[in-house]
This record gives structure tokens, sequence and C-alpha cells, in this order.
């Protein structure tokens, strides 16, 4: 791909915002993940792409040079996607597969002995909104891998020794006076390749079973979560099965906005009730809430209440909801209003054209500044 644009491969529009764009790699990078499509060529080119365009969008000023000049523009400043970009590309990645919470997290995938899979297994679910925060019972119809009882999961009716390493099953790798070694990557570890596939399962080493799993989500799950569920993955040759990780994605709310365990709330509030003050009431996960506007309330002030927002999933701890004020201002004026505004206005005096005490120190110091040239 000559002309590839970053946004189009993370699938999301030009303004999208650092969260955004943070949300659909996770989501891209775990569905193109060599683990997950072994052998896919297509899928690990598509991989490196979705890390390259990470690598720039996820930059602020790589990012805005992309927007100016493009990826040639990128490579004339030297700021294209190098190693040091996979620091947060490593953080989500630990953050997909590390440890998290009671049953959620989990560590590296774990592959069968000569198996041609892994036998961890990842889903996929969206969540709404309210099932995040309150939890929820979901069901499941679950495919999973089981060995081919015909080649007994080796995917080949006749196989050979590895050429690539020597039968070894691993490769060593030298660098100054120490010595690695690492799996074979091209037997993972069998020492044996296919030389003809087995006709029952088409060289794939597995069949597919089915199974409905019962899911309890707790209260206060997020995007980017997993929960791991023991002994619900693919299966060995000895029957014996992995483990099953469900990855959470949360639909948005149309008034509430969570960040972390806070929720964020907009409260459109008339110019007259900001002034004046009023008891109001205002939306929360456990009902109304009511909300004093003192007199004199301010344009984007903030009311906290403790203790309001969402269940932390460890710990069962709330965080708050934050009420922020949006003063609403009138769209149109009749002549009565206009009068009525006009008296109120002459009736506080000087205190009703503040910008004229500020700047008159300022209008006389120009006005000797132009005469003095």
């Amino acid at each position: 791909m000559q002309n590839v644009d970053y946004y189009e491969i993370l699938q999301v529009s030009r303004d999208a915002t650092g969260a955004e764009i943070k949300k659909a790699y996770r989501k891209l990078a775990l569905k193109y993940h060599p683990d997950k499509n072994p052998g896919d060529k297509e899928a690990e080119e598509r991989f490196k792409l979705i890390n390259e365009a990470y690598g720039v969008l996820s930059d602020e000023e790589k990012r805005s040079l992309y927007d100016r000049y493009g990826k040639e523009g990128l490579e004339r400043q030297g700021a294209g996607f190098h190693a040091e970009s996979m620091d947060d590309i490593m953080d989500i990645f630990n953050s997909m597969f590390g440890g998290a919470f009671g049953g959620f997290g989990g560590g590296e995938q774990r592959r069968g002995s000569g198996l041609k899979y892994s036998l961890d297994l990842e889903v996929e679910m969206d969540l709404s909104f309210q099932e995040a925060v309150f939890g929820t019972e979901k069901e499941i119809e679950l495919r999973y891998k089981a060995p081919c009882p015909t080649c007994d999961g080796s995917g080949a009716k006749e196989t050979a020794t590895c050429e690539y390493c020597g039968g070894q099953g691993q490769i060593v790798m030298r660098q100054g006076f120490m010595t690695f070694a690492q799996e074979c990557p091209q037997c993972h570890g069998s020492g044996r390749i296919v030389k003809e596939r087995c006709g029952e399962c088409q060289g794939r080493g597995y069949t597919e079973k089915e199974e409905t799993i019962h899911l309890t989500i707790p209260a206060g799950v997020d995007s980017g979560n997993r929960l791991r569920i023991p002994g619900k993955g693919n299966e060995d040759r000895r029957g014996r099965r992995g483990d099953l990780y469900v990855l959470f994605f949360v639909e948005e709310d149309e008034h509430f906005v969570r960040e972390g365990n806070n929720l964020y709330i907009e409260v459109p509030v008339f110019f007259t009730q900001c002034i004046l003050g009023e008891e109001i009431s205002i939306p929360s996960l456990e009902g109304e809430l009511p909300l004093t506007l003192k007199a004199a309330t301010r344009d984007r002030e903030q009311f906290i209440f403790r203790g309001k927002g969402v269940p932390d999933v460890h710990s069962g701890r709330r965080g708050d909801l934050i009420a922020q004020i949006k003063m609403i201002l009138p769209k149109k004026l009749d002549e009565t209003q206009k009068e009525l505004l006009e008296k109120l206005q002459e009736s506080f005096g000087l205190e009703s054209h503040p910008h004229k005490s500020t700047f008159e120190n300022a209008f006389d110091k120009i006005k000797k500044w132009i005469k003095g040239k």
C-alpha cells in the first residue's frame, strides 16, 4: 500500500480525539493480531499498518505534521513511526493481555503442545452504558477448537523434519556473549512440518465445537476490560481446556460522559437562573438529585456529588458525579424583553459596564503612545 491514509486504517475521522484513536487501535489490533491469525500474511501486514498508524496519530506532534504534509512530510522531518512509539503500544497490549482484577485479566496466550492454535480463546462483547455501570447477565454462543480426531491436531497426514530448526523445535540466537533460544516460528516447537495435509480438517489441525456460556458481568466494567472464565477456552489432546477471555466495548451515553469511575453531566441553565439562583433536579445513576444554584452561578461552574459515580470493578467504591453548568442565553428578544433588560442594566450603574473601568488606564496609555510617535 503506497498512499495509505492513517485515519482510514484506524477507521476514525480526521477530528477524532486521542481516546477515540486509542479505542479504535485496541479493537483493530486485537482483530488482526498474528496470534489470532496464524499464517495469515494479509492480517500480519494489516497489523503492521495499524501499529504504524497508531504510532503517528497517538503523538500530537507527528499527527500535526501528518495532517499538514502527509506521510512524505513526516519522512522529510524524520518523524515517522519509530521504535519509541512502541512504548505506548505495549502499554495498551499489557492492559489487554495483562493481569487485572478478580476474574478479569490473564497472562500470555498459551499454545497447546504441538497444536496449531492457542488454548486460550478471546471473544469481544458490546455492552450498553446501562449494562456496564449496573452489571448484567449475558449468554454467548461460543465456538471453540478441539484437536482433529483424524490427525490428532497436527493438521498433517504425513510430516517431515523441520529444516528451519533441524528438528530441534527451537532456534538459537547469539548477541555478544549471550545466547537466546526461542520456539521455532516454522514448526511452532514440534520439530516437524506438514508434508501432506490432513483431509479431514484440511490442515487446520482442529474441529470446532459449540457451547452456550452464561456470564455474570459485574457493575463498573469499561471498554478494554477483559473477563476471564477458566476452563472455557480451546481444548487440547487430553480434553483439557484453556481459558476464555471476554473483551468489552461499552457504548457511550447521550447524557453522561464517563472518565474512569467518574461521571460528567452537562446541565443547561437559563441565564436568569444563574443570576438569581434556583433549586433544580438533575439525573444520576440513583434517580433525581437536587442541585442548588446559588445566586451568580458562573457558566461552566462544576458541582461535585461524592460517591454518585460508577462503582469501581475492583473494590465497589464509587466515583463522583460532576455536574457542569452550561449557561443558556435567549436567542431572540421582543421589544418588551429588550426594554426590561435595558432598564435592568441601567439600574446597576457603572457595575453594568465593567470594561470601562478595566480599560480606562489602557486608553490613556495608548493616547500617550500615539502622541509620542
